[in-house]
């Protein structure tokens, strides 16, 4: 089985670049002179013991050859700005730059923490307003702004689910309930405050088995915590029985909302039943995702559970906004001063740009474009799953790859010489030699076209020359690393 196509030469792909390894330093070559002071006395008030005796070992370059290897290393960069991100589960989708600006006005950026609430009327109005927008768009009766991340989000979610048990009495409830399917932080959440994981697998359509959670269900089940849709890409949709079965067993429905770029502007969890879940605003309100920097997990609750919220809580009175501490049964503070209003503020600028009903086109559009790459690629990279996916589609390398010994991490660094970035692989940990794909609503037809001819001809490579993949990549300034090798013995310098 093949595909007709153009082969292409990796080399053509990257300009050639010398090995970032290469010491550029030259002994004696200065961008700036420094006046020889090391002998000078010390000035006033620095004992003689502190100043150095010999110069510093600085790097001997000119300022161009500076400025050129900076320039070399910033264009290494890869991010959503300059190609397509398929990283699946992870929503990478385009970060409107307006979004930056409004962020960055002095009014918002330079407001001191610490100022009090008069002097901080605009971030507290905004901050308001953004939690009445998610109550309205998710169907919940609050919502916290306080998380840092969505797993620090789920972490806020089940600390209420906790003290929710212990305030009514109801302690011995220390078992939380997770499919297969689900994100890998909601065990690891689960795990860190003390409650036992109850796995259990989905069915063969990928969703929970009702009758599975049925027989699960017990008097020390606290919370039943699902990912919706679920990392197969899948909505569960048996949502409405499983949250009926679990109210009845006395347990608490938690939504990992990390997926809900799919869902947002058609479906509002709280009117299904769900009790608390959380959102990622890097990933359905395209806040700036990765690299380390500021991230924000919003959670939102029904009404039983809205006096367990985080403190403070933004309060208006007589026009004017203010913090709120005084709630009895609160789980305090899980973050200092209020969260990264920073990063709230671009998410709140995304959601006023968009109607309900426009919010309702980016899904559809989400949903429509992974579906687009799925179906483009079912002959070559058959899907776990056969019927429509959500926002993302799960794939699986033909059996003639794996007959040739090719991977799927052989096929991710492949990518990497057509230009695009790697998708998530080996995830869902269900799925063997799993590829998983998220287009997002943001990319166009023709990047998607251009994706998925790059992995026909892939696959084509991995038939009638499967050493290019296996080697592959070929044109990155880092080769093919010793994976082994590399977790054990990294280098950090290089």
């Amino acid at each position: 089985m093949s595909i007709a196509g153009e082969k292409i030469n990796p080399a053509a792909q990257t300009m050639e670049t010398e090995p970032l390894s290469i010491e550029k330093s030259v002994d004696k070559r200065r961008a700036i002179v420094f006046k020889n002071r090391f002998k000078d006395k010390a000035g006033p008030g620095i004992p003689e013991k502190y100043l150095r005796k010999t110069p510093p070992n600085l790097p001997g370059m000119s300022e161009l050859d500076v400025i050129r290897h900076f320039t070399r290393l910033s264009k290494l960069n890869y991010s959503v700005d300059s190609n397509f991100y398929p990283l699946g589960s992870c929503t990478m989708k385009y970060n409107p730059k307006i979004n930056e600006d409004i962020a960055g006005f002095d009014e918002f950026a330079n407001l001191h923490p610490l100022a009090d609430d008069s002097s901080a009327q605009g971030t507290l109005e905004f901050l308001h307003r953004f939690e009445q927008m998610l109550i309205e768009l998710c169907g919940m009766s609050a919502f916290t702004l306080q998380p840092a991340a969505g797993a620090h989000g789920e972490f806020t979610g089940i600390m209420i689910a906790k003290k929710y048990f212990k305030t009514n009495g109801a302690g011995q409830r220390n078992e939380i309930i997770i499919p297969d399917s689900a994100h890998g932080t909601n065990p690891a959440t689960a795990s860190m405050l003390g409650f036992n994981l109850i796995n259990i697998k989905s069915g063969g359509d990928g969703r929970i088995d009702i009758q599975t959670l049925k027989n699960t269900l017990n008097r020390k089940t606290a919370v039943v915590m699902l990912t919706i849709p679920n990392t197969l890409g899948i909505f569960e949709s048996g949502i409405e029985s499983i949250v009926k079965i679990s109210h009845e067993a006395g347990a608490l429905v938690y939504m990992d909302g990390a997926n809900f770029n799919a869902l947002t502007g058609i479906l509002k969890p709280g009117m299904l039943g769900i009790d608390i879940m959380h959102l990622n605003m890097h990933k359905t309100f395209s806040t700036p995702h990765g690299g380390g920097g500021p991230g924000a997990g919003a959670v939102g609750v029904g009404e039983k559970l809205k006096g367990f919220l985080p403190v403070p809580r933004i309060k208006q009175e007589n026009g004017m906004y203010g913090l709120d501490f005084n709630l009895p049964d609160s789980i305090g503070r899980v973050k200092s001063f209020f969260g990264n209003t920073g990063v709230l503020l671009k998410a709140y600028s995304y959601l006023l740009m968009h109607s309900v009903q426009e919010l309702a086109q980016i899904a559809e559009n989400a949903v429509i474009n992974a579906n687009y790459v799925k179906e483009n690629l079912a002959r070559l990279y058959p899907p776990y799953s056969k019927e429509r996916c959500m926002h993302e589609c799960v794939l699986q390398p033909h059996p003639n790859l794996l007959k040739n010994g090719i991977r799927t991490i052989d096929i991710a660094k492949r990518l990497l010489d057509y230009g695009f970035y790697a998708p998530t692989i080996y995830f869902p940990l269900i799925v063997p030699e799993a590829i998983m794909i998220e287009p997002t609503e943001t990319e166009s037809k023709e990047t998607l076209d251009k994706f998925i001819e790059a992995m026909k001809k892939i696959y084509q490579e991995s038939v009638e020359t499967p050493e290019t993949v296996k080697n592959a990549p070929h044109t990155m300034p880092v080769k093919r690393l010793d994976e082994v090798e590399a977790a054990r013995k990294p280098n950090l310098r290089w």
